[in-house]
């Protein structure tokens, strides 16, 4: 049985700097999330002025940007390799034969059975030349651009690896909902979020007074007014679920500051105040469910002096410890507690993230000032998946982070204008706020 010929190390170059659509080296290259890359011409054809549109190589559902495939990002490194490719000997020595119609074409001698090469010319004899001697200046230019293409794939590679890591996006789907309003289902700015063990989103509504419930599909299902006593009512800034399903909510009116606990239905249970700051927006709270402790951030001081700390409490409002102090955090903006106890505080201040044990003891930070893959830019809301891995919204950045449990950096899950919160359910679906855009994303695998 036949075999076909192995591809010649020139060929493989050629087709791995080709459209799987085309079949052409690439023109204008274009990354996808799933990081498959495509002539941009292809792609306005394959997608067709849809706003979502499958790769053509793994079905992986694409969203285009607003401005279409131009948006996408540009695929530096295909593009100099092509460049490089187009330029080199071979490439310029193919496209003279194939116009000249001197076409090499090598066949086996029956006397001798050694492969040999016949010139196709004008001349009724045709020379006959050894395949080893025929094919050394072929071979010799080959590794010469072998060499070319390695040495220039390394310089590309290193100048355009922060380019590529930025664009580096896990490829999840996403469901959207919300929009800038005061009806059922809208917003006036989210700010903070839990899903229960059933797959209920529970949403801060800061700037409408109240608690939004959608299911993880995003349809709306009720919502209940963030009640003090009577008529009065406050501005929540953050909301979290205790083991019995109850709802703890941090906010604030005009004139002070409190934790509420309400059932599911939105009816007060306990209250108890929290002071008064010139930061007092930035508070968040947690639930240990394990002690069903209630943590709740705190800054105090001036922009001169800024203190912040985690404040504990019993369920009844009993006021057990503090946490942090000591450890130099500004300004704490939201808290998690995670599935062994420890407690992770997003520092919107110092630009990191702030880990302690269950009993407050400090363990370690990570995190600086920057637009690096590993840095933040006023980071906000913190939660953790079943394996630890701590998710964080770098608002400052407009991403959303993926850590694992001990602060390195793995990867970037969403790119949203403002994210705020985030909440994971027990389903894997993560939930992200985004204050600028007054909407609510739910990503999932």
């Amino acid at each position: 049985m036949a075999t076909a010929a192995p591809l010649s190390l020139e060929e493989q170059f050629k087709e791995d700097l080709s459209c799987s659509i085309c079949l052409d080296l690439f023109d204008r290259p274009k990354v996808l999330p799933c990081q498959h890359t495509f002539c941009h011409d292809c792609l306005i054809d394959h997608a067709a002025r849809r706003g979502i549109f499958k790769c053509p190589n793994c079905r992986l559902r694409v969203q285009l940007p607003r401005n279409g495939v131009a948006g996408l990002p540009d695929n530096y490194l295909v593009t100099s390799l092509c460049e490089r490719f187009e330029q080199s000997p071979q490439f310029e020595g193919r496209k003279e034969r194939s116009l000249s119609g001197d076409t090499p074409n090598f066949q086996h001698v029956p006397e001798c059975n050694i492969p040999v090469r016949f010139e196709e010319s004008r001349c009724d004899r045709n020379p006959i030349t050894p395949l080893a001697q025929a094919q050394q200046p072929e071979q010799e230019s080959i590794t010469t651009l072998q060499g070319q293409y390695t040495e220039r794939g390394n310089i590309v590679a290193s100048e355009t690896g922060p380019v590529k890591q930025n664009q580096n996006v896990l490829p999840l789907q996403k469901v959207t909902f919300g929009g800038k309003g005061q009806e059922e289902g809208l917003f006036n700015h989210p700010v903070g979020a839990t899903v229960s063990d059933d797959g209920e989103i529970f949403v801060a509504d800061y700037g409408n007074q109240r608690i939004q419930v959608f299911t993880l599909q995003g349809e709306y299902l009720s919502q209940f007014p963030t009640v003090v006593s009577g008529e009065e009512t406050m501005y929540p800034h953050d909301v979290a679920m205790d083991r019995e399903g109850n709802l703890w909510v941090v906010g604030c009116t005009d004139s002070a500051g409190f934790g509420i606990k309400y059932t599911r239905q939105g009816t007060v249970l306990t209250k108890f105040n929290l002071q008064y700051t010139e930061w007092r927006r930035r508070s968040a709270v947690a639930v240990d469910t394990r002690r069903n402790h209630v943590l709740v951030t705190q800054t105090l001081g001036n922009k001169d002096n800024l203190h912040g700390q985690v404040l504990v409490f019993k369920s009844d409002g009993t006021h057990l410890r503090t946490v942090g102090w000591e450890q130099g955090m500004k300004v704490p903006c939201y808290i998690h507690v995670d599935g062994q106890g420890d407690i992770i505080v997003s520092d919107w201040g110092n630009n990191s993230i702030y880990v302690f044990n269950r009993d407050g003891q400090f363990l370690f930070n990570f995190g600086e000032r920057g637009n690096e893959a590993g840095q933040l830019f006023l980071p906000r809301g913190v939660c953790t998946d079943e394996d630890g891995n701590i998710f964080v919204a770098d608002s400052g950045n407009r991403l959303v982070k993926m850590f694992d449990r001990d602060g390195r950096f793995l990867t970037l899950v969403a790119k949203t204008k403002e994210p705020w919160a985030v909440a994971m359910a027990m389903t894997g679906h993560l939930v992200v706020t985004d204050w600028g855009k007054n909407t609510v994303y739910v990503f999932y695998n």
